[in-house]
């Protein structure tokens, strides 16, 4: 198959003038710092992930640091961040690496891709940016660059598509100066080359690009095929007390693994029996917010919040269940909606 011209010359070039190169993760490079970077980088925007980073490098600065820190003062820091399953995984490799490997990370991609969380892309992310290692990344910047440089059409989650794109991705890096290259792509596709309002009459590689010399750039990347989202309804409690709000700490696996969270039940009836198994006493009265709509990648998840302020001495502690305060500096791990009702909530409210 005949390829047009390699992009690394003009995208170098581009980049030397208009590239990024003073992020955060772009200081004091080494692969600790290069691997938190491109794990929070996944599915999430440059601007909101730097004060995040710069938080959690202040917090953990090290693998050492973060392998020995509590998980729920992991996902304290990653709250508001989403897809928590990321900072599980960073905090389970860093123990792996602490525990088995004296903190050293590896520089082999193998061992690198054998670490939690981190696939072939990353693994050659942090590799090529950290250590200037030859290795090719096929990250979502990197797809839509390639998809349109070379007209490619079929969704890029097919195999067939996929293992074309990487082939692409393997013939245009270079052998000389891959850190520069592996930036200089995504810079191109988080800047120029973006998924809505592409600015291709400043892009460097125009010339050549199938896709604008036939007027079909926003024919690529192909969408994946739509499919309807399911929606599921949950009844948030949001029992009131003294001592603060109830909260407790949801499973480790499942959406918001580890993180902390209202009881959940299916609908108001057990809302009911939830509340007279913990009181020993019929609720009488409670109050029914609006229904907000959280939406996962899946799914469309329906929350209907129930406030209910109680007395009641009753209530069972247990090991996985305190009581929210909002002087309260532990540091729990929070999903987004639930931060948003704690918010609207006054956990010191006199009775």
């Amino acid at each position: 198959m005949d390829y047009p011209p390699k992009i690394n010359e003009q995208l170098l070039a581009w980049f030397n003038v208009h590239g990024r190169k003073n992020l955060p993760w772009q200081q004091q490079i080494n692969p600790y710092r290069v691997w938190v970077s491109e794990i929070m980088l996944q599915q999430t925007q440059v601007n909101t992930v730097i004060p995040y980073y710069q938080r959690f490098m202040q917090r953990f600065p090290t693998i050492e640091a973060l392998a020995t820190a509590p998980l729920d003062d992991v996902l304290h820091h990653w709250t508001g961040l989403g897809y928590y399953a990321r900072a599980r995984n960073l905090h389970k490799a860093a123990y792996y690496l602490f525990t088995e490997c004296d903190s050293q990370f590896p520089t082999n991609l193998e061992e690198v891709m054998a670490l939690s969380g981190i696939g072939r892309s990353t693994a050659g992310a942090i590799l090529s940016l950290a250590c200037g290692q030859h290795q090719v990344i096929l990250d979502g910047n990197v797809k839509r660059v390639l998809t349109r440089y070379h007209a490619l059409s079929g969704w890029t989650g097919q195999r067939k598509i996929e293992q074309q794109l990487w082939d692409y991705a393997g013939y245009h890096t270079p052998d000389k100066n891959t850190a520069a290259y592996t930036q200089a792509i995504m810079d191109l596709g988080a800047t120029v080359c973006t998924r809505a309002r592409p600015n291709c009459e400043q892009c460097p590689l125009n010339a050549h690009c199938c896709a604008y010399q036939h007027d079909t750039v926003s024919d690529y990347p192909t969408p994946k095929p739509r499919k309807k989202i399911p929606t599921k309804k949950r009844f948030f409690i949001m029992l009131e007390h003294p001592q603060g709000i109830l909260l407790e700490k949801r499973p480790d696996t499942g959406i918001w693994g580890g993180l902390w969270s209202f009881p959940e039940c299916d609908n108001l009836t057990e809302v009911k029996h939830w509340y007279q198994q913990q009181t020993q006493h019929k609720l009488v009265e409670y109050e029914k917010w609006e229904t907000v709509r959280h939406t996962f990648t899946h799914f469309h998840l329906d929350i209907t919040p129930i406030h209910i302020k109680t007395n009641d001495h009753n209530i069972a502690a247990e090991a996985h269940r305190v009581w929210y305060t909002d002087t309260d500096n532990t540091g729990y791990g929070l999903a987004a909606p639930v931060k948003k009702l704690l918010t609207q909530l006054n956990p010191l409210t006199s009775y």
